[in-house]
């Protein structure tokens, strides 16, 4: 129950941290790594990075969702294990995939914004995946 519940506010706490992109503009689409076309659509009031980061933000916070649902926190979630399932593989996979971009990095994400967004992917995966086995017979 431990590792879900602290799976979903890594979750939530990405979640509101895209939120701040959207609000705060350029200086943290910078800081988070987006690179300059996102700064400057921020900047300049194109729509664009708005609709590049709602999803995100909207998928980040279901799987908060998700991860107090199965924590017991919340009422259980339809298909709750797995959506836990498909979660816990997303962030592991695209954690150990951003690596592939670390030794090559492609556009204006940087080798460092590829190696510490893997890291964080990679560590909210395996947060998930305990959280995961814990609570398998329960959801």
């Amino acid at each position: 129950m431990l590792y879900l519940f602290i799976g979903a506010i890594l979750s939530a706490i990405a979640s509101l941290a895209h939120i701040g992109c959207i609000v705060f503009g350029g200086k943290w689409y910078l800081f988070f790594g987006a690179g300059q076309q996102m700064a400057n659509w921020a900047d300049d009031g194109n729509a664009k990075h708005i609709f590049i980061t709602l999803p995100i933000v909207i998928i980040l916070a279901i799987w908060s969702a998700y991860a107090l649902s199965a924590a017991g926190v919340i009422m259980p979630l339809p298909l709750l294990k797995w959506g836990l399932i498909a979660i816990t593989a997303i962030y592991t996979i695209r954690g150990i995939y951003g690596f592939y971009f670390v030794l090559r990095p492609q556009g204006e994400n940087s080798a460092k914004f590829w190696f510490y967004s893997s890291i964080i992917c990679l560590g909210f995966g395996i947060v998930h995946f305990v959280g995961l086995l814990q609570m398998w017979q329960n959801i």
